[in-house]
Formats: structure tokens, sequence, C-alpha cells
């Protein structure tokens, strides 16, 4: 099962996230390039610091919008959105290049993650952005969404991924970030969540229904504080149920 967090969100002089803590004990990092967080520098130093320890990179790519973390939904035309997916992927590959790791997948972030999921404009410009540069690309994504639908018709490979950090809904989307109760925060129950998820592929929304959740990587949300406690817990858990963590290929 592969581990995941979204990494790389600092800002010039402004931190956030334990990314080297986290990175000794995921898998895959999500790599910000910049649009909603993340600068050049920081961009290489996630990229060296995860050939180091062989953890697989992906481009994590959003609405230019910095101001609000990319969490703000942007109407987008096609061609733009497609061709700012575009311009964030070869940014991040070229310091994959430098720094001797292979980019290995593409994930959208925020808003456009959850956009991306049920519009099949954006869905289509994230698949478009892709398949031009780098179709041997995984794309994270949400199981069974328009963007995992797309990817697969457009020969992608889609994996899908599931929140451990991050209340469900009934129908399998997540309880938006602002609602009580959107985010686990207890680090036991967290690290109950990402075993049943891996091992069951179920996951109990925020009413108690259980709702199917078939995912190959689990992401764990660096922005959330205590999260390098819950990955260290949720790997741990993950090895004692027998399923190693490990990237997806």
């Amino acid at each position: 099962m592969d581990l995941n967090a979204d990494v790389g969100e600092s800002f010039g002089l402004w931190r956030l996230g334990d990314d080297d803590e986290l990175l000794d004990l995921i898998t895959s990092a999500n790599v910000a390039c910049g649009f909603h967080a993340g600068d050049a520098m920081t961009m290489r130093q996630v990229c060296t610091a995860s050939a180091a320890r062989g953890v697989a990179v992906g481009a994590l790519v959003g609405y230019r919008d910095l101001a609000g973390f990319g969490r703000r939904r942007i109407e987008y035309d096609f061609a733009e959105l497609r061709d700012e997916v575009l311009y964030q992927i070869g940014a991040l590959e070229a310091f994959c290049r430098v720094t001797g790791v292979r980019l290995n997948h593409v994930k959208p972030y925020g808003a456009l993650y959850r956009t991306a999921a049920v519009d099949e404009v954006q869905a289509a410009a994230v698949v478009a952005a892709i398949s031009e540069y780098a179709p041997q690309l995984g794309v994270l994504c949400a199981p069974g969404s328009v963007l995992a639908q797309l990817a697969t018709g457009a020969g992608l490979r889609p994996v899908a991924e599931g929140f451990v950090q991050r209340a469900y809904l009934p129908t399998g989307q997540l309880v938006a970030r602002e609602s009580p109760g959107a985010v686990i925060t207890d680090p036991e129950e967290v690290a109950r969540r990402a075993v049943r998820m891996a091992a069951e592929h179920q996951v109990v929304a925020i009413d108690g229904t259980v709702v199917p959740c078939p995912v190959e990587s689990l992401c764990l949300q660096s922005d959330i504080p205590g999260t390098v406690r819950v990955a260290t817990l949720v790997r741990a858990a993950l090895t004692d149920a027998g399923l190693t963590p490990v990237a997806f290929a």
C-alpha cells in the first residue's frame, strides 16, 4: 500500500509542514509546483531529499491561487487549465532530472482535485496535459471520479486514493474542509481507518454508513498539525497488518 503526502508547500520565508520527517515515513511525495504553494528552491530541496530516501515524486498541480492556497474553485477555459497543469508538471520534472529522481505521477490539489472529480471539462484538461507530456505517469485521484474515468479512457493509469485524516460523506465524497468534523484528529482512529481502507477497501462515513473505498494509495495531509505522529502510527499499523508500505509502480 502506497503512503503519499502533499509536501513542499512552504513559500519564501513562510514554512509549512514537517517535510523532512514525513519523507522518512511516506513512500510517495506530491510536490507543490508553485501555483497554490511552493517555490523553486523548495521544489529542489524536496526532490533532493526524496531521491536520498527512495521516495517516489509526483507533481502536485493546482489552480494559480497562492492567496487562497488552491482551495477556491476557479472557472477555467479548457486550454488555459491544460497549459497551466502542463507548466507545473514540466517545472517539477526539471528538478527531478537535476536531482536524480524520476517523475512518477501527477495529483491535482485542493479545489482542482474536488472539481476534476465531478467536472468533465477540468478533468479533461488535466488528462490532456498529462497525455501530451508524459502518458506513463500515474494519476492520483478519487476512485470512480470523472478524472479517473477520463484518465482510463485516455490510456493513463489512475491510482485510486483514500484520505485517512478526512471524513467522508455517504456518497464517497469528502466532507468539506470548513465543515464540522471534516478532519479526523485522533491518531489511533486514523491508523484504524488506514488499515480498513487498505485491507477491506471500506471507510465509515460521517453518518456511520460503510462506504466502498477501493484504493491503492493513502494520503496523509502535511498541513494538519500532528501528521508526523499520525504517519508513524499509520505506517506501523499497516506493517503489523501485513500491508507493506511501498510506492505504486
